[in-house]
């Protein structure tokens, strides 16, 4: 049986671990700054993401839990069921206006054996129909929106993280289908050379020549090969996005459990650096352009599977946020603008594989939503601190 509250704050025991988080963390968290909302809860939950389903103005969230891909409904979270097949267990998912209708489409994958699809928006709130994209890329741990090719329309991107099938250990892009021939065109960026497990994705101008790039890194540990894992890179795109085999530089090797990546100024001075996490480790950290010197923060994190980046503070600078799997700790990282981060913990229970930063309440700060892995449920995190 699922289960919604509408509103959860911090609460008198949460203030008690003040003293805890302190002396694990540089700084403590001003629990009057966020409030916690808990919109869903009774399933293992790996993604959520965020969007105007119904067209009112409002910002809904679609999860995925126990083979269903849930749309919850803002302000009450009535809950409707818009596809439902337990063999299509999820791990990632975005948003799209796929069929170029003004509306937005959802679209997930199923890590192993790979499947890529997208449920068409019909303008009603069920019996979205089910497309697919690709089933022939496997390990599929993550996907991305952006405009690869820069032709003015979305694509996505997708890895293949298992050392099987025809696109072994590789990363690839798709052009949106036309409503000519409905189809999705894959181009393999990295061809063969992204071993050892890769996770998320990233897409950004890295070696700033007006062409994005694409990033990802890989968990390493048991399930990959020997000395395979444990890195950061970037494969640079050439002038033509559709060549396969895209240039491949190594960011860091020296990454264990690495996960997520962004590509951003994070110091401005003018130069895009590497701002990840180690999802299966521990930790986040950014890589200053151009010689990839690291610097660590939030180091005591176990797990930090998801990572997002907005300027939560709005001072003009870009900060991070995580939710731990291990440590179940969600936190903000406030940057002083020069690449120096200080802590806020806003939860010490809160387990997650995705985060995302959106205006939930369209009140114009940037809030948090996250998809509770081992603590089945989707939550979101007000921010108050205007």
């Amino acid at each position: 049986m699922f289960s919604y509250r509408i509103s959860v704050t911090f609460s008198t025991a949460t203030l008690l671990y003040s003293a805890f988080f302190t002396a694990i963390f540089s700084e403590a968290a001003d629990p009057t700054a966020w409030t916690k909302h808990v919109i869903f809860e009774g399933g293992h939950c790996n993604t959520a993401v965020a969007g105007d389903f119904t067209g009112d103005g409002k910002v809904d969230v679609i999860s995925n839990s126990n083979g269903k891909c849930h749309l919850l409904i803002a302000p009450d979270w009535k809950h409707v069921v818009l596809h439902d097949n337990p063999k299509h267990q999820c791990i990632h998912s975005e948003i799209m206006d796929v069929d170029k209708d003004g509306d937005l489409d959802y679209i997930a994958a199923r890590y192993n054996p790979g499947l890529i699809f997208w449920l068409e928006n019909n303008g009603t709130l069920e019996d979205w129909k089910w497309h697919l994209i690709d089933d022939q890329v496997h390990g599929i741990h993550g996907l991305l929106v952006g405009d690869v090719d820069l032709d003015g329309v979305p694509d996505l991107i997708a890895n293949s993280a298992q050392p099987k099938g025809s696109f072994p250990e590789s990363l690839v892009w798709y052009r949106t289908p036309s409503k000519v021939d409905g189809k999705w065109k894959r181009t393999v960026a990295a061809d063969q050379d992204a071993p050892g497990l890769s996770h998320y994705l990233g897409l950004g101008d890295v070696n700033q020549d007006g062409r994005p790039d694409i990033l990802s890194g890989a968990k390493g540990g048991p399930q990959a090969e020997p000395n395979s894992g444990d890195w950061f890179a970037w494969w640079e795109a050439p002038q033509d996005a559709t060549q396969s085999g895209w240039k491949k530089h190594l960011i860091s090797n020296l990454e264990p459990g690495a996960t997520n990546l962004f590509v951003v100024d994070v110091d401005q001075d003018g130069k895009n650096d590497i701002l990840g996490s180690r999802g299966h480790g521990r930790g986040l950290c950014w890589f200053k352009s151009p010689g990839w010197k690291r610097t660590d923060f939030g180091k005591n994190l176990e797990g930090p599977h998801c990572l997002t980046v907005n300027d939560f503070d709005g001072d003009g600078d870009l900060d991070a946020a995580t939710c731990a799997k291990d440590s179940k700790i969600a936190a903000w990282f406030e940057n002083d603008g020069q690449g120096i981060f200080k802590t806020h913990v806003l939860d010490d229970d809160q387990a997650a594989y995705d985060i995302r930063s959106i205006d939930m309440d369209l009140d114009g700060d940037i809030d948090l939503l996250v998809a509770g892995q081992t603590s089945k449920n989707v939550v979101w995190y007000e921010n108050r601190m205007k």
